[in-house]
């Protein structure tokens, strides 16, 4: 019964921004962590941005930092990623995720829970 649904994807010139969501249901939102994974055709998922239960910590992949930024509205159950200055390397399906231990967000076997996943397109 937990979803975890991405939306905001889509295809964008180099430089542009993109605002991805991800709302969750069927769990109680604010007792978890949440991370922003990546994967690109041929390569392991990666991961990107990671916050603490109530927002009060995050974490960047140094591919991603001071580019992306990662928050989230408890009252609204949603996580979200804002993702400026993108380049044609950022292109991947993005995925969400919940997990119970922040210590271990890059970790991606923390994670309890996954989204579908949306698709970025970064075109150069």
């Amino acid at each position: 019964q937990v979803r975890l649904v991405e939306s905001g994807g889509g295809l964008v010139q180099a430089g542009g921004s993109l605002r991805l969501s991800c709302a969750a249901s069927g769990l109680t939102f604010s007792n978890y962590a949440m991370g922003w994974f990546r994967q690109a055709p041929g390569k392991e998922r990666e991961f990107g941005a990671g916050i603490s239960w109530n927002g009060g910590s995050t974490v960047y992949a140094d591919s991603v930092k001071g580019r992306f930024t990662i928050s989230r509205d408890n009252a609204k159950n949603t996580v979200y990623l804002q993702m400026n200055s993108l380049k044609p390397e950022d292109t991947a399906v993005y995925y969400c995720a919940a997990g119970a231990t922040f210590e271990r967000v890059t970790n991606y076997q923390m994670y309890s829970y996954w989204g579908q996943g949306t698709q970025v397109t970064v075109s150069s």
